[in-house]
């Protein structure tokens, strides 16, 4: 008796169903990518016993709690309106004295300038959510960009952006990137 050999099964058609569902799962997935906020940090320094002192005028705070509510020298704001008040507290434009105080300094390409002694100090909760927090950021950053780019506009009649390295250093050296931002912890 001879015996029955079974039939083989092509497999070719079923290495092809399996590229083609894998070519179809890898061109309809996202992958998600990391972003984040480009922002130089500045040189880490340990803890200061005597840290400087600076008066209550030259400080901008900004307060976010955990129920998104903004808070921006005590009183409560929109995040709207946090660039504007920001461009207000940087430039002191009528050299209120409730506004930070400026100082005279020697900057390559410009010449003797008024520098504003402000600091903005960001504080938010642990609770803030994620969302606040990136829309504070923005408005603060777009505050510092446009006052920036007023001054590159006022001295070259160019925008900031556009300015050459040297440019940019002075108009950095002139307005500052001053932003304290303070661990997060419970703000009421």
């Amino acid at each position: 008796m001879a015996s029955k050999k079974t039939p083989e099964i092509n497999a070719t058609s079923t290495a092809d169903i399996a590229f083609l569902l894998l070519v179809f799962f890898l061109a309809t997935t996202t992958m998600n990518v990391d972003s984040g906020m480009f922002r130089r940090l500045p040189p880490y320094q340990p803890d200061i016993e005597n840290a400087p002192k600076i008066a209550k005028r030259n400080i901008l705070q900004v307060l976010v709690n955990r129920n998104d509510l903004l808070s921006v020298n005590g009183e409560l704001t929109d995040v709207n309106n946090l660039k504007a008040k920001t461009i207000e507290f940087l430039l002191n434009p009528n050299n209120n004295g409730d506004l930070p105080a400026k100082e005279i300094k020697q900057i390559d390409l410009l010449g003797n300038v008024e520098v504003s002694k402000g600091v903005v100090s960001l504080q938010s909760d642990k609770g803030t959510s994620y969302n606040m927090y990136i829309a504070v950021q923005d408005q603060l950053a777009a505050a510092f960009n446009e006052v920036r780019d007023q001054k590159a506009l006022s001295k070259w009649g160019k925008k900031y952006a556009t300015l050459n390295q040297e440019e940019q250093d002075a108009v950095r050296a002139w307005i500052p990137m001053t932003i304290s931002e303070a661990e997060p912890k419970s703000v009421k």
